[in-house]
C-alpha cells in the first residue's frame, strides 16, 4: 500500500487492485481508528478522512498494518436486479460489438458483477465484471435526461441509475428495483463489495 496525503485532514491508500480496498474499507468502516470520521473506497484507492485532531502521520503508519478481513462479504448471496432488455442503445451495442442482440442480453445477464465503488449521484454503482466484449464508449452526446432505473453499460463498467439524471451511458434495458431510497438504511442497495446479477425478465 502506498499512503498520501490530500489536503489537510485525509490520506489516500492506493491499495494497487479492487480487492484490497474493498477489504479495507471493511476493516476501517467496521473498525475506524481514532480520529477517522469517514471512508470512502475507489476502484484502486480508499481515501481516510479524519477530523482536526487527528495526527495524520501517525494514521498514515498504521493503515498498512491494518489487519484486513478475507473479504468473506463477497460470499454473500448476490443482489439480483431484473431487467427488461428494451433500452434504446440495445441495437448500437449490437452493431458496434458485431454480435446480435440475443447476444449482448445473453453475455450481459451471464456475467457476475461486483460493485467497484460508487459515485456520480447517490446510489450509483460502477459494476465491474462486464464481458469484454461489451465494452463499449460511452455516447458522443449524453443524454439530458436518463430515466431511474436505465441499466447501462460504458467502457468496462455496468451500471443502473439510481435516480433520473443525464448521463452518456449506453442503455441496454431497464429495471424496476428500486436502488436508491431515503426511507432504507443504507439508502443504497448497493454498497462497494457487493456482488450484484442481472436477471433478464419479460416486458410487462
Amino acid at each position: 500500500m502506498n499512503v498520501r496525503r490530500a489536503g489537510e485532514t485525509a490520506l489516500l491508500v492506493e491499495t494497487g487492485d479492487l480487492a484490497t480496498a474493498h477489504r479495507l474499507h471493511a476493516a476501517l468502516r467496521d473498525a475506524p481508528p481514532p480520529g477517522v470520521v469517514d471512508v470512502v473506497p475507489g476502484e484502486r484507492t480508499v481515501l481516510v478522512m479524519a477530523d482536526h485532531s487527528a495526527d495524520l502521520g501517525r494514521l498514515a503508519a498504521l493503515l498498512p498494518r491494518l489487519r484486513l478481513g478475507d473479504g468473506a462479504a463477497g460470499d454473500a448471496r448476490p443482489v439480483e436486479i431484473p431487467v427488461v432488455y428494451d433500452g434504446e442503445d440495445l441495437d448500437e451495442v449490437a452493431s458496434l460489438t458485431g454480435l446480435s442482440r440475443e447476444e449482448v442480453v445473453r453475455r450481459h445477464s451471464a456475467s457476475s458483477y461486483t460493485v467497484a465503488y460508487l459515485g456520480f449521484s447517490p446510489g450509483f454503482g460502477y459494476l465491474s465484471g462486464l464481458d469484454p466484449a461489451l465494452h463499449v464508449a460511452r455516447r458522443e452526446s449524453p443524454r439530458k435526461s436518463v430515466p431511474a432505473g436505465s441499466v447501462a453499460v460504458a467502457g468496462p463498467y455496468a451500471a443502473v441509475y439510481p435516480s433520473r439524471s443525464p448521463g452518456g451511458w449506453r442503455l441496454l434495458g431497464r429495471s424496476r428495483l428500486p436502488l436508491w431510497d431515503v426511507s432504507r438504511d443504507p439508502p443504497s442497495l448497493l454498497q462497494p463489495g457487493t456482488r450484484v446479477r442481472f436477471v433478464p425478465e419479460e416486458r410487462s
